[in-house]
């Protein structure tokens, strides 16, 4: 017999997140009624983690559903809203969730215009697309928008998806998911500098040298906070940050890298933060800015990309 509230769920994008929210929804007991998975890789995902639901068009996946999980990237996601209520396809009652972390319930003011009930459910996880994922979700947080009188909807999906809801005001979702891709995108792009300069020396398994390391780091830092800030810019180790900064100067010159523009700004920003705990002083900052413009590229040394402010972000 099945629970009560059962809903019929429309999965819409079998990427990593959308299959893994469907599979958790559909051990929640609700019913995924449709999916839609358009490479091959979707596909073998979707059977993989939604086995015997049917894939099916975006516009009949909607039509069946009571809740229709809208999986797609960001860019995405606002023209598919404004495709599908010109086709008519939104429902009054509907719930409508998508999974973006940047945008709240602005975005679906389409689905709102038409009667349905719009939601943001964004699990504050990075996915492998694979089974193992509904274990993660059981420490997972997610970040939740939705108007007042639905917000306990909102809360009550992520329950039982077995992860815990967190409340995101809608004008504070970018900053929010700034925050998030800040430390777990960087996170992976400082990790594969440093093993690449493990391995540039002759360090065959720098996932071995550097796993304990980052595992202690990460857990000090999630303790102790700032609190747990080492290393030579916080103890204002001026030489040593000087070395460094020369070394990765003289390595990104020959190997056209950008490991160098990243220890660079991550050192500044790691001082000023010293500062104001107390752990360095002003003018120790000073030596430490110093010691770091020594790293600096010279103007003859970069690349002609027109002047530096306008150069990535």
């Amino acid at each position: 017999m099945a629970k009560p509230g059962r809903l019929g769920v429309g999965i819409i994008g079998a990427g990593k997140v959308g299959a893994v929210l469907g599979a958790a929804l559909r051990g929640a007991e609700h019913a995924v009624v449709g999916v839609s998975a358009v490479s091959e890789a979707s596909r073998e995902r979707a059977e993989t983690l939604l086995p015997g639901v049917p894939v099916l068009e975006i516009q009949d996946i909607v039509e069946r559903s009571e809740l229709v999980l809208l999986a797609v990237p960001d860019d995405a996601l606002g023209e598919l809203v404004d495709g599908l209520a010109k086709l008519g396809a939104w429902q009054p009652g509907q719930l409508v969730a998508h999974t973006s972390g940047r945008f709240g319930v602005g975005i679906l003011k389409p689905v709102r215009a038409a009667g349905a009930i719009p939601l943001a459910l964004h699990p504050a996880m990075t996915f492998t697309g694979m089974s193992l994922d509904l274990t993660r979700l059981m420490d997972c947080t997610f970040g939740v928008t939705a108007d007042a009188a639905m917000l306990p909807i909102a809360q009550a999906l992520v329950v039982e998806m077995g992860a815990e809801p967190v409340a995101i005001a809608e004008a504070d979702r970018t900053l929010y998911h700034a925050a998030l891709a800040h430390s777990s995108n960087h996170l992976v792009t400082l990790v594969a500098q440093a093993s690449q300069l493990l391995r540039e020396i002759g360090v065959e398994t720098p996932e071995h040298m550097l796993g304990p390391l980052l595992r202690a780091t990460l857990e000090n830092a999630l303790a102790s906070g700032e609190s747990a800030l080492t290393g030579p810019v916080a103890r204002g180790d001026v030489g040593t940050v000087a070395a460094h900064a020369e070394a990765l100067k003289e390595y990104d010159a020959g190997a056209g890298g950008d490991v160098l523009t990243a220890y660079l700004a991550m050192a500044r920003a790691t001082a000023r933060r010293a500062v104001n705990r107390g752990l360095l002083k002003e003018g120790q900052l000073d030596e430490i800015d110093d010691a770091l413009d020594s790293g600096m590229p010279d103007k003859s040394d970069r690349p002609d990309n027109g002047p530096a402010e306008q150069e990535g972000n």
